[in-house]
């Protein structure tokens, strides 16, 4: 009955408007009142002691420097540049625009963690470039909210450190490791279907008729930014840092990009970069936190085997229960965000995930591609949202060009299941 409570009271807190993070601490709370109700106040000091176990674990110490970092590149101009530098690289022509800014969204993925703000930084220079070539807005929006979605598989990623501090058998870098080869396979996969509609509907007119960037200038200018993934990856295989270590060592690398390469970033700009980052990573941990709350609830209440047993045993099996959670996952992915959508569901499913024997490095990579389906997947998609709100559109005029682009990064997700090794190659022959 109280387990039962507990989720009708989540759900019901999120209809009616209430943050994710509140939702979560509320309906954890009740539901340990209610189950410590002969010695209520004494079970309610579980409350606070949830609150900083969740949060006080090391490697979330990452989250606020990758925050910062992907603030400071944004408004340090590496974007800009690596437009440039990509559309000197593949020309000018039907169907290019959309190649550079996927192109350019994975390369991003390598700087900050965070799938809303890659699809702000892309969005910001790249909806533009393209209405001025005439490809349509929506088909604009569409385009960089689906690339920004290989954001949080292309390390480093927010979502795979917060599924590291939920499952013990899957390190960080592993996990960086194992989302880099899917992370490109869905890129690659997403500019398929973009160049195809682009050209089939005779989008970018204009575009064969703007100048070409001229390569070795946009190389010079790019190459301080090009240097970064190298300097953050490169470092934590080198054994040089940690990747804690290896955000803080990214964001004193951007402020020296922006304030002494580009000289974009001046000192009175710190402060509202610093203001933005504090915000966004505060509602990051803040949710991260409170679910330790709503987790501690679901194992005190024993909900956890009994969920688990009832799927295990549903007869379906192990494929069957495999397409359950494709199904569950990406629709819940059209309404929250990866790092919550980890924190409530991952505790639930770990017991399936022993049950079958799936390699948790492994696992944590479909549920990572299963989460990006679900962000550029509408009514309700955290990256579309962005790039729609940059590209003055309404989310419903995006459905007709997102509908291929979700159907190609399924398809790789179908084949990071059928062969584990895409994405278990890399960290094993790094020796993760």
């Amino acid at each position: 009955m109280i387990a039962t409570l507990l989720f009708a009271a989540f759900v019901i807190l999120m209809l009616v408007g209430v943050p994710i993070g509140a939702a979560l601490g509320l309906a954890g709370a009740t539901a340990i009142a209610l189950a410590n109700s002969d010695t209520q106040w004494f079970g309610l000091l579980a409350v606070p002691q949830n609150f900083y176990a969740g949060l006080g674990k090391y490697p979330l110490l990452a989250i606020p420097m990758f925050v910062l970092v992907g603030s400071i590149f944004d408004r340090s101009g590496v974007a800009s540049r690596l437009v440039n530098f990509a559309v000197a690289i593949v020309g000018r022509g039907p169907g290019m625009l959309p190649l550079v800014a996927i192109s350019v969204a994975m390369f991003l993925g390598g700087i900050s963690g965070s799938g809303p703000a890659n699809a702000a930084a892309v969005g910001a220079v790249m909806i533009a470039a393209m209405n001025r070539a005439g490809y349509p807005a929506s088909f604009s929006a569409s385009v960089v909210g689906a690339a920004a979605a290989t954001d949080i598989l292309i390390p480093p990623s927010v979502a795979f450190i917060i599924y590291s501090v939920l499952v013990p058998g899957a390190s960080v870098p592993a996990l960086f490791a194992a989302g880099m080869v899917p992370g490109v396979l869905a890129g690659i996969a997403l500019i398929f279907p973009a160049v195809w509609m682009a050209r089939k509907h005779k989008m970018g007119a204009l575009e064969s008729s703007m100048p070409r960037p001229p390569f070795w200038k946009s190389l010079r200018e790019a190459s301080w930014g090009l240097a970064a993934p190298v300097v953050i990856l490169g470092g934590m295989r080198a054994g040089w840092f940690t990747p804690t270590e290896a955000a803080v060592v990214a964001v004193f690398y951007g402020l020296f990009v922006g304030m002494v390469i580009y000289r974009t970033i001046k000192v009175r700009d710190l402060f509202v970069i610093l203001q933005e980052a504090g915000e966004l990573s505060a509602v990051i941990l803040l949710v991260v936190s409170l679910a330790g709350i709503f987790a501690f609830s679901l194992s005190t209440l024993g909900v956890i085997d009994p969920v688990a047993h009832a799927i295990v045993n549903s007869g379906i099996g192990e494929w069957g229960v495999m397409a359950l959670l494709i199904l569950l996952l990406i629709t819940v992915g059209m309404f929250l965000d990866g790092v919550s959508i980890f924190l409530i569901f991952v505790p639930l499913l770990l017991p399936v995930m022993n049950h079958y024997k799936w390699d948790p490095v492994w696992f944590g990579v479909i549920l990572t591609l299963k989460v990006a389906l679900g962000q550029f997947t509408p009514p309700l998609a955290v990256n579309l949202m962005v790039s729609c709100r940059i590209a003055k559109v309404r989310m419903e005029s995006t459905v007709r060009w997102v509908g291929p682009m979700l159907l190609a990064m399924f398809l790789v997700m179908i084949a990071v299941i059928a062969f584990p090794q895409l994405a278990l190659w890399l960290p094993h022959y790094l020796g993760y």
